[in-house]
């Protein structure tokens, strides 16, 4: 039951800026959320880390973006953002955001993914 659905996604010019958007479907669903992430996506490449981010507001970041993204969360819109500075071509991928939940009982477990929003970076 549990829907993410990513914006914020478009074509910019190296060294522009992001901010993508994740809003999370459901309040009685959100709170029941241990963390949030991005990951990304190119093609023929793997799906990677980008960064997350706890309900404690403990935020991790991917080496190849650390000082170039912010994560942050807005629980009164229940939506997961991340700024995007200094774009690089190397950044052109997918990005998705997730939700894992880890505590059973009235919450449901699992890992939960959006469907995407490219971003492209031209040089």
């Amino acid at each position: 039951q549990m829907q993410l659905l990513e914006s914020g996604g478009g074509s910019v010019q190296n060294g522009g800026s992001l901010r993508l958007s994740c809003a999370f479907s459901g309040y009685r669903l959100f709170v029941c959320i241990d963390a949030m992430g991005w990951y990304r996506q190119a093609p023929g490449k793997e799906r990677e880390f980008v960064s997350s981010i706890t309900i404690n507001n403990t935020a991790s970041y991917a080496d190849s973006v650390l000082g170039r993204v912010t994560i942050s969360q807005d629980n009164a819109k229940k939506t997961l953002y991340l700024q995007m500075n200094n774009l690089k071509p190397e950044d052109t991928a997918m990005y998705y955001c997730n939700s894992v939940i880890t505590r059973a009982g009235v919450c449901p477990t699992g890992v939960f993914w959006g469907r995407g929003t490219q971003v492209t970076v031209s040089s």
